[in-house]
């Protein structure tokens, strides 16, 4: 199979998935190395393909079915209330899809994450630990800011509640 017709194939993967498809998966259904995967998800990100790298593998934007909203909350805590911040929004009906800390000198520094229920928030945080690994969060004190996909205003209301409860959210009209 020539390279053109693999990233075809890969493409159609991608947005038939349901979940993230890692490299290795995609490496075996299409008899190449992980390595050559990696490659072409590379190539077809510069040619301006929205795929995005997850802890769980890669993953195409789907379009979600009915009208949602996309927020940006500004968060405040430390590494051990993590589990907390995630579970306030896939409990209330959210999905955490990245997480935002402003560098002094490198600017914007952005992990995609794509955590959507509990299951997601203790698969990441397994991970984290798994590979001993510290989260964004360390690089500015804590402060970070998530982009989160909600329902509807209600749910959206309720995270901040949650968050606000929690500690966690920075009160923006403060800062």
């Amino acid at each position: 199979m020539n390279t053109e017709k693999r990233r075809e194939i890969l493409m159609k993967r991608l947005r038939e998935a349901n979940q993230p498809l890692t490299g290795t998966k995609l490496a075996r259904e299409l008899g190449v190395s992980r390595q050559i995967i990696v490659g072409d998800i590379s190539i077809l990100r510069a040619e301006g393909t929205q795929i995005f790298a997850t802890p769980r593998g890669y993953i195409m934007p789907q379009e979600a079915g009915g009208k949602s909203i996309k927020a940006t909350i500004v968060c405040r805590h430390d590494a051990a209330a993590m589990e907390k911040e995630l579970q306030a929004v896939v409990d209330n009906g959210g999905s955490v899809l990245d997480v935002i800390v402003e560098h002094p000198v490198y600017g914007a520094i952005r992990g995609d994450l794509f955590v959507e229920s509990r299951r997601d928030v203790k698969r990441f945080l397994t991970k984290m630990q798994k590979c001993q690994a510290n989260p964004l969060l360390v690089v500015t004190g804590g402060i970070h800011m998530h982009t989160i996909r909600v329902p509807d205003e209600e749910a959206l209301a309720a995270i901040r509640t949650d968050l606000k409860r929690l500690g966690i959210l920075v009160d923006e009209s403060c800062e």
